[in-house]
């Protein structure tokens, strides 16, 4: 199937029509509108260097809140409360620490200077949000994602100290429990996984959307 290149029309392709790895289409831009239609129409960007490549993997891996797994030694870590749990503290502090993480086979981040802008934008727009796990005083681990209505697109995640991520992560969910419906996590890790992560077709993820 070929691959669409958007325009500055504010539109895009079905998703039945992406490639068997999920690519949808390249081009447009990285404005709160956009973006915003992206995810409610189960699309996200991802990329290292322009062009920008839009996503829509099938099948794609969620979470729900009531699958969530936290394992036994995980509960006692929350338990001695190492970790102070906090939402929307620092965002900006949050995705550039998730931008400096080293990924494995990979030179440089997704999570570029023009993505942390356009995510600060979507924030200050009420959409983005960011959880922060701190040791004392100092930020030791946290994530960032989107939220519309009750769904949050999850898009990545830091710890400079073991736990500090799970803890950050775990406490989000339990928090929102009641709020959320699910917890798109995109792409399958062995880290979300653990966590009660698994696959749903696409089909079945965009009437979730629908009714988010």
């Amino acid at each position: 199937m070929p691959v669409f290149r958007l325009t500055k029309q504010l539109i895009f392709p079905p998703v039945s029509l992406a490639e068997p790895d999920g690519l949808l289409a390249v081009g447009g831009d990285l404005s709160v509108d956009r973006l915003l239609l992206a995810y409610r129409s189960g699309i996200f960007p991802w990329f290292d260097e322009r062009p920008i490549l839009w996503w829509s993997p099938d099948p794609r891996f969620v979470l729900f809140p009531a699958d969530l797994k936290v394992s036994a030694s995980m509960k006692q870590v929350l338990r001695r409360n190492k970790f102070r749990i906090t939402y929307n503290a620092d965002f900006p502090a949050v995705i550039a620490r998730c931008s400096r993480i080293p990924r494995a086979g990979q030179n440089s981040t997704w999570i570029t200077k023009e993505m942390q802008e356009a995510y600060i934008r979507l924030h200050k727009a009420g959409y983005a949000m960011s959880v922060e796990c701190w040791e004392d005083d100092r930020l030791v681990g946290g994530l960032y994602g989107v939220k519309i209505g009750s769904c949050f697109f999850g898009e990545s995640m830091f710890a400079d100290v073991s736990n500090a991520s799970k803890a950050a992560f775990i406490t989000f969910v339990q928090a929102y429990a009641d709020e959320l419906t699910l917890i798109d996590c995109q792409v399958e890790t062995e880290h979300l996984a653990s966590l009660g992560a698994g696959f749903i077709s696409r089909d079945v993820f965009l009437e979730l959307l629908q009714v988010s």
